[in-house]
């Protein structure tokens, strides 16, 4: 329905020559009318629209301040990152951008599929951009996964709507993320601009219905990223 650039594929080991056979079909039946891209990393695969994703990364290089959270184990409470490691996530973010530009013009088919090796990269970071996130979390590799948002309070997005094509009265997820409430004010431009450009994208589909755009605040013993 273009609402998101990108899904996350994370129910099974099929690799992408599977997923790609099982996409076939899907286009078989109908049900996956629009050009897909299988990107792989590390063991991951994600299900790509790829305009979608290449604008989503466009977007996010452009925007200002740059909306990617610090949240590594080593810091007190939540921050944007500082203009050093923004720039070196803008920098991961173009490699992955101009990767994709080049695959997609290589693309003979209507699925295509390319791997990428994310050298120095967070997939963390890298996956929630091109989820449509609008901000995405980082934290110090070297530190670990682990992170400062035990008992911190998030924001928690969640976006649903009805898919009457699939069944009647069906409430289908299709985003759901969050953001620390402290960092909210600074970032609600680049959350203004997220809702509208989703309203604009939910206007001119037909698969999805009724709109809503919840939001809730918590705090977690423990998060996992």
């Amino acid at each position: 329905a273009g609402l998101k650039p990108a899904l996350l594929y994370d129910c099974g080991a099929a690799g992408p020559a599977e997923l790609r056979r099982y996409l076939a079909r899907l286009r078989e039946a109908g049900l996956a009318p629009r050009r897909l891209h299988l990107l792989g990393a590390e063991g991951s695969a994600l299900l790509l629209h790829p305009g979608l994703a290449r604008r989503r990364l466009a977007a996010v290089l452009r925007a200002r301040p740059a909306p990617f959270m610090d949240v590594s184990a080593g810091r007190q409470c939540p921050a944007l990152c500082g203009p050093a490691e923004a720039e070196s996530i803008r920098g991961h973010l173009a490699t992955l951008l101009a990767h994709l530009g080049a695959a997609e013009a290589a693309a003979t088919g209507p699925v295509s599929s390319s791997e990428v090796v994310p050298a120095g990269w967070n997939l963390c970071t890298i996956v929630g951009v091109l989820l449509g996130y609008p901000a995405a979390y980082t934290f110090s590799v070297e530190e670990g996964a682990e992170n400062c948002l035990a008992l911190t309070p998030l924001r928690v997005f969640t976006v649903q709507a009805s898919c009457p094509r699939i069944r009647d009265g069906l409430r289908v997820q299709i985003y759901s993320f969050s953001i620390p409430e402290s960092l909210c004010a600074e970032l609600k431009e680049v959350l203004d601009a997220w809702c509208d450009e989703l309203k604009e994208a939910f206007s001119v589909q037909n698969d999805f219905v009724d709109l809503c755009i919840l939001s809730e605040v918590v705090s977690l013993p423990a998060v996992a990223l």
